[in-house]
């Protein structure tokens, strides 16, 4: 379908939403998984498109192309696991993840014993593994202000390598909680590591045999933070299967929404998320450790009429979209700026009232989608390309009508 048309009917007297698993920590464990010899079991696993789409191409394990086609994560991993496990073979992926950089991973992976090469443009998928990786190096320096998967890519096939890897991370260190969600698991399965300030060092050993249940999705709770944030009508909101103590790094949604008008209660299968007061017209948030995060947060704020200083959104250009832009766009359409302010990324203060409706583009991101829907609580929303959720959290529409929306 080409457009979805969004709007409150009325609030069921319970919302229990059952989250769909957590896509960063499916994808990393199905590398980890193969890197295992399959000895690990794994149960919840996220039925995001990104994770079938991944957990498919290791299963064909093709010995000619590998097609990541926009998934952003899969071309990461895939680039470190390929150069460990295969050659002669092709990674590559969309138009617009043709332009999404990779060199800086591939010139460490060059570094450690690969060959790699650039099939197009330089810097750029596609991109050649034409000899696996014979390590002639066994520590390698990478900037930590772009991607974390880089980091991350590198750390899952650091313990398969001969001689292990040391990684040292030039600072500024952006999203370090999702390497470290990457550390975690590997730990789950036996894989130990060292680190100190900003270096990581893994010997050689391998990963061990066990089971895990995937946990649901903060990320995907942070849309229901924003429903309950926005709606009037919404008391109470049940999300099942997240954990207290998370591996994921968004979790932090809670303390951020914290400061808006939403608490947080932990109960034996999930959290509630409850309304309480609110009165606050100017904050400044860094998201250098939670970029995912940001779309959703300029949403309620612009709702709640709160200027919003941005601090770490540098690497929102490289994502499904140049995610700035985007939101500056649309934004617009609800009558609020959004714009780089001498280096500052500023959300103005909104001083009109909404119109009565707003169709919001998708630039086909997941994320664009899902961040403006809960807009339709208060104004008639349609949602251009909605099928783009189904990256993340394919459940969503059909989760937002049990909320008591209707979409047509």
């Amino acid at each position: 379908m080409s457009n979805y048309k969004l709007s409150f009917r009325k609030s069921p007297s319970e919302i229990e939403i059952n989250l769909n698993s957590s896509k960063s920590e499916s994808n990393r464990l199905l590398i980890i998984e193969s890197l295992s010899d399959n000895q690990i079991e794994l149960e919840n696993l996220s039925q995001a498109n990104d994770t079938i789409l991944l957990k498919n191409l290791i299963k064909s394990n093709s010995q000619n192309i590998w097609d990541a086609e926009d998934a952003g994560t899969t071309m990461r991993f895939l680039t470190s696991f390929l150069a460990f496990r295969k050659q002669g073979v092709l990674l590559t992926g969309t138009e617009r993840m043709k332009k999404r950089p990779i060199k800086i991973l591939v010139d460490a992976l060059n570094k450690i014993g690969a060959e790699i090469s650039y099939m197009e443009k330089d810097g750029y998928p596609p991109i050649k593994i034409k000899r696996k990786i014979s390590q002639i190096k066994e520590s390698v320096s990478i900037r930590g202000d772009i991607s974390s998967q880089y980091i991350s890519s590198l750390l899952m096939i650091a313990p398969v390598l001969s001689n292990g890897l040391k990684i040292e991370v030039v600072p500024p260190f952006y999203s370090k909680p999702y390497v470290m969600m990457t550390l975690n698991l590997m730990k789950k399965f036996g894989i130990k590591y060292h680190l100190s300030d900003d270096i990581i060092s893994i010997n050689n050993q391998k990963y061990i045999s066990g089971s895990y249940k995937v946990e649901s999705d903060w990320s995907a709770a942070s849309y229901w933070y924003s429903f309950i944030s926005i709606n009037k009508k919404l008391k109470v909101i049940k999300l099942k299967g997240l954990r207290e103590h998370s591996f994921q790094g968004d979790q932090v949604i809670k303390k951020i929404m914290a400061l808006f008008n939403v608490e947080t209660i932990y109960d034996s299968d999930g959290i509630i998320l409850r309304k309480k007061d609110f009165d606050c017209d100017y904050l400044e948030l860094d998201f250098k450790d939670c970029p995912d995060l940001a779309q959703t947060v300029l949403v309620v704020a612009a709702y709640h009429k709160v200027k919003l200083k941005l601090y770490g959104v540098e690497s929102l250009k490289i994502k499904e979209t140049d995610r700035l832009e985007a939101m500056s766009n649309e934004l617009k359409k609800i009558g609020v700026n959004f714009y780089d302010d001498d280096g500052v990324w500023t959300l103005d203060k909104r001083n009109i009232e909404f119109s009565s409706e707003a169709s919001i583009e998708t630039y086909e991101d997941h994320r664009m989608a899902m961040a403006f829907a809960p807009l339709s609580s208060e104004i008639n929303i349609t949602i251009n390309n909605p099928d783009v959720v189904n990256k993340s959290y394919p459940t969503f529409w059909e989760d937002m009508r049990k909320a008591g929306y209707d979409i047509i």
